[in-house]
């Protein structure tokens, strides 16, 4: 079940990092600093109208919420979000990753930290293997729900 959003809280976060529209994986990176409790999460994002598929997202979870810096760009309420996680790291495990891909790929952003190989595509995603794919069609289908044609109902 997804965990609540904490509107006030992430909106606070937004502010204090200065958080960037479609920046969803650094503006999670730097909140993590203000959050140190917190898991930084990757995943997919479904949400009503545009772009009617699911988005590449990151967020962080405390123990009974999540916390999305990214929230001031999404233009939608939280009750049109719908966050599915696939991969969940904790703040030290995310430092090794980011240190990793700098050392590996200095060419390349560090963020998002991508799964164990094989990687398997999804369209234009490629974050990961299986545990993607579910996630990846699990949001589809949220995306579908949302976005299904309103009947005509006549009197």
């Amino acid at each position: 079940m997804n965990k609540p959003l904490d509107t006030t809280l992430s909106l606070e976060i937004a502010n204090n990092i200065k958080s960037k529209a479609k920046e969803s994986f650094n503006n999670a990176f730097l909140a993590t600093k203000l959050l140190k409790e917190s898991m930084y999460v990757q995943g997919f994002l479904a949400t009503t109208g545009k772009p009617y598929k699911p988005i590449e997202h990151c967020w962080l979870e405390l123990e009974d919420r999540i916390v999305d810096p990214t929230l001031p760009h999404l233009n939608r309420t939280e009750q049109e979000l719908y966050y599915f996680p696939v991969q969940r790291l904790s703040i030290k495990q995310l430092l090794a990753a980011v240190e990793e891909a700098k050392e590996d790929y200095p060419d390349d952003p560090p963020l998002p930290v991508y799964g164990d190989a094989p990687y398997e595509y999804y369209g234009d995603v490629m974050l990961g293997g299986h545990d993607y794919q579910a996630a990846y069609k699990d949001a589809l289908a949220k995306c579908k729900e949302l976005n299904r044609p309103k009947s005509n109902e006549m009197n």
